[in-house]
């Protein structure tokens, strides 16, 4: 129940997304760690199978939405955490969440994983992409290539000089699985091991988001 309802406020945010949306600025209080949270309260009182049946009405409407804005060429750009992206990037984000929130209740419980080499490499390549978005915040700029493997591998291309380009071939090529490196660089396990073969100046800059999912929210005075 909880992964659902998790689900059903991202498709809404989608939906309702609009030139400058603000729902996910960090400097109008959004902070990934917690704000989330607050989200299950749209499921209060509800039966499982009503936030499931919530999921996939609010999924299949952004689905609909979102084609028609691509049909008619809309571009604007809204609020993320990292700075503002076109409305395209935040449904990306919507993909790498789920994809990743989907593995921390899965591989906890000893189950697969089902998704497949697309679905990986999308997940891997913006895994790299807010990667090195957060690392520009610091004032890092990585020029990097990732050789990863296994299903959704291949090379990632990033470069973060005068904003953050990222150029992704899928090729079958040895490396780091891909799946593993997005785990990594969501703080879900240890990066420095996932990307050990790049230099140490790109490990560092690339585990700002990391650290940043790991490292506990202040408590302000009661």
């Amino acid at each position: 129940m909880t992964s659902s309802a998790t689900c059903a406020t991202p498709n809404a945010i989608g939906i309702a997304a609009d030139a400058d949306d603000g729902t996910l600025d960090v400097a109008a209080g959004y902070d990934p760690r917690i704000t989330p949270r607050g989200w299950l309260t749209a499921s209060a009182g509800e039966s499982p199978g009503a936030t499931l049946r919530r999921l996939v009405a609010t999924s299949e409407e952004l689905m609909v939405l979102a084609r028609d804005r691509l049909a008619k060429g809309r571009r604007f750009d809204v609020h993320l955490p990292y700075g503002l992206m076109d409305w395209t990037v935040l449904m990306l984000h919507g993909f790498w969440d789920s994809w990743i929130h989907e593995r921390d209740i899965l591989l906890a419980r000893g189950a697969d994983h089902p998704t497949n080499g697309d679905a990986t490499a999308y997940a891997a390549a913006y895994g790299v992409f807010i990667a090195a978005a957060v690392a520009s915040m610091f004032g890092a700029q990585v020029r990097e290539t990732l050789t990863l493997g296994g299903d959704g591998g291949g090379i990632f291309e990033v470069d973060g000089r005068g904003g953050v380009t990222l150029t992704v071939s899928r090729v079958t090529t040895a490396g780091p699985p891909a799946a593993e490196v997005a785990d990594a660089l969501a703080g879900r396990s240890d990066i420095a091991a996932a990307i050990e073969g790049l230099p140490a100046r790109s490990r560092a800059a690339l585990s700002p988001l990391a650290d940043f999912f790991n490292t506990p929210v202040e408590q302000g005075p009661a």
